[in-house]
């Protein structure tokens, strides 16, 4: 079902959604069009001026009780999370406690929304700066982190008195559900959060970039598709936030502990099965001790079990469908056929009751070089590359040899090194000895083709208010 202006809505057609891990039917939502997505616009329109009319309290008050009815159920959405987007039940309980911070957060925010005041040039003037909600929004949110996307934009959002209109994405509709019916019991207004389905994003995305009530889009996703949001958003001065793709490398200088950094590399860049924006593309490892990271991240990766994520032990997943595994076989065969070395991996894997899901296994490459298309591209999927290199002089160069810019990873215990690579890095996000440099209070963000805008701590808030100047004579 569509959730708009606070009632749960049918339509004429619905879709299925399955497993990723086994091809079960899980149900059907509603789907969509621009008829709902018209419905859902005005209903967010229509409750924009009391939302944003409320105080800061009482809007905080309600992200409050959000936050403690999605804690209170945080084990049925992680469970329901593991069967539609098929990530292990560890990762998925993560990812809700992760999700439900951006509540807390931004109910705290909420009540922080500051102006100020500005000395004039002239005696008999007086300037003050106001903060005001942008008015509605669209969003339009990511399979591989079904909830957390939600709370990091809708959040925020509703902290600063706007409404929102949601277009999830058509591989979880079912996670997105759930967390409305989490907003719906707290008692969010009818009209401040709506929500279209759609098998067929086009229809509804164009009402929400055309429509000139919508005021600002936030989109995560493909950075392909990011560009097309924001140059049609663009005739009606839309605002926008994208995070979009990434290419991170992971640097390994030789003073690093080889061991420690291995065990690092394995846990960040098979996060999710690989599908995270985040996850290290090009693993660069200085050559004196390429060979005892190599051995440690092949054996830790080689010990990795995949399957249904309900099951123990599980801690790979499936890949979300068959192009994108097509996609990563296509990339780790290209790299054999260049001279690359599989260390452990390389296949679909299809035995043990695996045939009927997309898991390819989670694989290990040496020997990966510039010419290789897995150097280039992003994988979104569970492989790890390695490249040798030599010297610190030119390693800047080759990690900033991208047309992204989203995370950067260093192992290093030279401070100077640490601050030289890290101010040197062109990314949004640089994680030193730290593979996870991401929280509700910190701003997340890319720079280059990897996005616009940062979404997490109180610049979160800022993508969803406008500046107002007030000045007058005395």
């Amino acid at each position: 079902m569509h959730y708009i202006n606070g009632l749960w809505v049918e339509s004429d057609r619905s879709f299925a959604v399955t497993n990723p891990a086994n091809g079960e039917v899980l149900g059907s939502v509603a789907d969509g069009g621009a008829a709902e997505a018209e419905a859902a616009v005005k209903a967010a329109y229509d409750a924009f001026a009391a939302w944003s009319g409320m105080t800061a309290y009482q809007r905080s008050e309600i992200l409050y009780r959000s936050w403690t009815l999605m804690s209170e159920r945080a084990e049925d959405l992680a469970n329901l999370m593991t069967a539609e987007q098929g990530k292990p039940l560890k990762a998925a309980r993560n990812e809700v406690k992760y999700a439900a911070d951006f509540l807390l957060w931004y109910a705290e925010e909420a009540k922080r929304v500051y102006g100020e005041t500005i000395p004039a040039p002239r005696a008999d003037q007086r300037f003050m700066v106001m903060r005001e909600p942008v008015g509605v929004c669209a969003a339009i949110t990511p399979w591989n982190y079904p909830i957390s996307m939600l709370t990091r934009k809708i959040g925020p959002a509703l902290a600063a008195g706007c409404t929102m209109v949601l277009k999830p994405a058509e591989q979880t509709p079912l996670c997105a559900k759930a967390m409305f019916e989490v907003f719906h019991d707290a008692g969010v207004p009818a009209g401040v959060v709506n929500m279209v389905n759609a098998s067929d994003p086009v229809p509804v995305g164009k009402v929400l970039l055309e429509d000139p009530r919508v005021r600002k889009l936030t989109f995560t996703g493909s950075t392909e598709v990011g560009k097309l949001l924001a140059a049609q958003a663009a005739p009606t001065m839309k605002r926008v936030s994208m995070e979009l793709g990434g290419h991170a490398p992971f640097i390994v200088f030789d003073d690093a502990d080889p061991v420690h950094a291995a065990k690092g590399a394995s846990l960040v860049k098979f996060l999710n099965t690989g599908q995270a924006c985040i996850s290290p593309n090009r693993i660069y490892v200085q050559r004196s001790i390429a060979e005892p990271f190599i051995a440690t991240l092949t054996e830790r990766v080689a010990k990795m079990k995949a399957g249904l994520g309900t099951e123990t032990g599980v801690s790979i997943g499936p890949l979300v469908d068959e192009p994108s595994l097509a996609k990563v076989d296509r990339q780790v065969q290209d790299a054999v056929a260049h001279g690359a070395t599989v260390c452990t991996g390389g296949t679909r894997l299809t035995e043990d009751g695996l045939g009927d899901g997309l898991f390819y296994a989670p694989t290990v490459l040496s020997g990966v070089t510039a010419d290789m298309l897995i150097h280039s591209e992003e994988t979104f999927g569970p492989v790890a590359p390695v490249i040798v290199f030599d010297d610190e002089a030119d390693i800047l160069e080759k990690a900033n040899d991208t047309a992204y810019g989203l995370a950067a990873y260093l192992y290093t215990r030279d401070i100077s090194r640490a601050w030289r690579i890290a101010e040197g890095l062109r990314f949004g996000i640089i994680g030193i000895n730290d593979i996870n440099p991401t929280a509700a209070a910190a701003p997340f963000g890319g720079v280059k083709e990897s996005g616009i805008g940062r979404e997490g701590g109180h610049v979160g808030l800022d993508e969803y208010l406008d500046t107002k100047l007030v000045g007058w004579s005395v």
